[in-house]
């Protein structure tokens, strides 16, 4: 980013100083006290507003971008005022292209656009306060919300409308990390206290007088269609307040969920649901995805000889890898509220895509896009599930067929039945060795789904989801001939991004694929693991200490048995060890004890939260690799709720050995990285301890 481009002197305004970003992402801009899209605003009361344009779910958006303001600020944290950004162009992010939160960008897009953010603020006040006071800028000293110079003494609200008029020239210098007051730092998250008092609003939570609560029947077959419905034994019930139909399926209104329930129970629907031939089993999806995958795909990949990757060695290795679909299984279900009125839509709810909420809300209600109002609420929960705008574009259309205030709600069934799944994939990854056992060329090929294609189709261009392509392309190790293939094959299922993307398929078959050629060569995973990281000496590192902190290579007599994977994900390094135990029995399943983690994110902004964002990562890659699938039958998703989609408990959970090295540099994301190597890391431990290899998830088929 160019800084000197960034900074812009800000508008008068009566009631003190906003600063905000362009909708290009450079320059750092004056608004009106009213504008809610500014990032910052200091009123003359001396209260701090940032606004938070990332949706917070968990991963802690809501302190982190404040920080990151704040830091260069000068002002104390715990002081400030957090508001939720609404949608507008202001607040794209940069590296995905919308407001969108995803990808684990959101520190990684910030880091320097809102610390100018604060360090302009900062250097306007400065500059008001010497030239009220008649003394050089470079005496007035700003700290914790107060400017000083000699006896002179204000506070930033006091300077804040003066400060809004001065012209800022140069670029403001950023601290160095010797200054840092809060990155790096350990303190409490912002909304700790509302979600502890029960305070903080999530979908769920939306209250606006006169609201109904709906619930919507919906075709057991995604995308099928109302033939015919009879609703009379539902308006009969007591306390019905409607029933609409809409393009998805048939709403029951009333005033509270389990009597809108108990409508849409009663309700009598014939489907349309079309031709479900490529989903009437897993057999045929699979079948259509091996066909698939005989076809030649976009090379995304490519080095050296990557023709032909594999004529340089003199023995090959290939396997063979599958990844099941997966549902997000959020644990706050989908929900959104909305009404229609006057011209106007506001829509409430969990929302990652703020911009696109605002379209299809627009759609919807038939109204103009500056007219479409959205509230981001705390998410319970997203994975990339409420990137989705089906849920808005319901309650939109509910709300403007009953012309109530409406809240829909799902039921765990609608969750788990109606979702974007993550994709299923099929990989075949063959290896060149030569006499000593070193990899001279690889080849990967995956055949999948594309999520990018439905979603945002221009991104695919000749073939290459880049989306696809993470944990692949990226590849670390030092192979001199590698070739890197996709084919994008629908299979009739509607998928998403599911929490790490293509990381989790591509790092589960390729991670599994190393230690199979390790073990075939007769090598040790770890020490062969180092030697292609020879050009990653980051990555060397992350690695070598995980296998120290595990005990790779001492004798064990409990029985238990490591495995290891290790990768590199949205800028971050990271080497995951599983220690397991799993019995002689046939049948026997696998225990993990232990998962020892080591990750270089660059800069650890927030340590605590980088551990806590590592640990939920993880567990979610061990839940899902022990245990879930998501699998058709007659075109209908087998899986109702968790009694067939089986979550980890408490009692299966592993310890966690967490460790942060830090590499320098600019900040990786976090969000998503602790959940790719897990899987691979198990699957290798469970090999070295039966010398049987896993090569389709999950391990343990319910």
């Amino acid at each position: 980013m160019d800084r000197r481009s960034f900074i812009k002197t800000s508008s008068v305004v009566s009631t003190g100083l906003i600063i905000g970003i362009g909708a290009n992402q450079q320059i750092a801009i004056g608004a009106e006290a009213i504008d809610t899209n500014a990032w910052l605003r200091i009123a003359p009361d001396n209260t701090v507003t940032i606004n938070n344009a990332r949706s917070e779910m968990g991963q802690d958006t809501y302190t982190t971008m404040a920080m990151l303001i704040v830091e260069e600020l000068e002002y104390p944290l715990n002081k400030v005022k957090i508001e939720i950004a609404p949608a507008n162009a202001v607040y794209i992010n940069s590296l995905l292209g919308g407001q969108i939160t995803g990808g684990s960008t959101s520190v990684r897009e910030a880091w320097d656009k809102l610390r100018l953010v604060g360090a302009t603020a900062k250097a306007q006040l400065i500059a008001a306060a010497a030239a009220k006071w008649n003394v050089p800028v470079t005496s007035v000293t700003a700290n914790q919300g107060m400017l000083s110079s000699g006896k002179n003494r204000a506070t930033y609200g006091e300077m804040a409308t003066a400060a809004s008029t001065i012209k800022v020239t140069g670029t403001p210098t950023l601290k160095s990390p010797q200054e840092y007051r809060y990155i790096g730092k350990a303190f409490p998250r912002l909304d700790t206290p509302t979600k502890v008092n029960g305070t903080a609003i999530y979908g769920i939570d939306v209250r606006q007088p006169d609201m109904l609560v709906a619930s919507l029947a919906q075709s057991p077959v995604i995308g099928g269609k109302v033939k015919s419905v009879d609703s009379s034994a539902t308006k009969a019930l007591k306390g019905i307040d409607a029933v609409v139909e809409i393009p998805d399926g048939v709403a029951v209104l009333a005033k509270d969920f389990y009597l809108a329930q108990k409508g849409r129970d009663a309700l009598k629907i014939e489907w349309q649901n079309g031709d479900t031939k490529a989903t009437d089993s897993m057999a045929t999806i699979e079948q259509g995805l091996r066909a698939a995958h005989q076809k030649n795909g976009a090379i995304v990949g490519k080095l050296g000889n990557f023709a032909n990757p594999l004529q340089a060695g003199e023995k090959t290795i290939t396997a063979e890898y599958m990844m099941p679909y997966q549902a997000h299984a959020t644990l706050e279900p989908v929900n959104c509220a909305a009404y229609v009125h006057n011209g106007e839509c506001h829509v409430w709810g969990p929302i990652q895509f703020q911009q696109g909420a605002q379209g299809v809300a627009a759609a919807a209600a038939g109204v103009a896009p500056e007219k479409v109002f959205i509230h981001t609420t705390f998410l319970g929960g997203g994975y990339g599930r409420k990137l989705e705008l089906d849920f808005i574009s319901q309650a939109v259309a509910i709300s403007k067929a009953s012309g109530k205030a409406i809240r829909l709600l799902w039921t765990r069934e609608d969750d788990m039945t109606h979702d974007f799944y993550r994709p299923i994939s099929l990989h075949t990854v063959s290896a060149s060795v030569d006499a000593k056992g070193k990899i001279t060329g690889l080849s990967s090929k995956m055949t999948s789904q594309s999520v990018t294609a439905r979603a945002f189709p221009p991104f695919v261009v000749d073939g290459n989801d880049p989306f696809m392509n993470e944990g692949s392309v990226n590849l670390t190790y030092d192979i001199p001939n590698l070739r890197i293939e996709n084919v994008i094959h629908e299979t009739g299922v509607r998928v998403g991004y599911w929490r790490a993307v293509s990381n989790n398929l591509n790092t589960f078959a390729l991670e599994s694929f190393i230690d199979e050629v390790a073990a075939q060569t007769s090598q040790d995973p770890v020490k062969m693991r180092m030697d292609l990281l020879s050009k990653h000496p980051r990555a060397q590192k992350v690695l070598a200490t995980a296998a120290k902190k595990a005990g790779w290579g001492e004798n064990r007599s409990n029985g238990h048995t490591l495995g290891v994977a290790q990768t590199e994900a949205y800028g971050a390094y990271i080497a995951v060890i599983a220690e397991i135990s799993i019995g002689k029995d046939a049948k026997a399943t696998p225990k993990v004890h232990k998962l020892t983690a080591v990750v270089d994110p660059g800069v650890a902004v927030r340590p605590d939260q980088i551990k806590a964002q590592l640990e939920s990562g993880m567990l979610l890659g061990l839940s899902s690799a022990m245990k879930t699938q998501i699998t058709f039958k007659d075109g209908v998703v087998e899986q109702k709720n968790f009694d067939s989609y089986p979550m980890m408990r408490m009692s299966e959970a592993p310890l966690m050995d967490i460790t942060i090295i830090e590499g320098g540099g600019k900040p990786s994301g976090m969000g998503e990285v602790g959940v790719p190597s897990v899987a691979p890391a198990v699957v290798n431990a469970i090999a070295s301890a039966t010398g049987k290899r896993i090569r389709s998830l999950p391990i343990i088929k319910v």
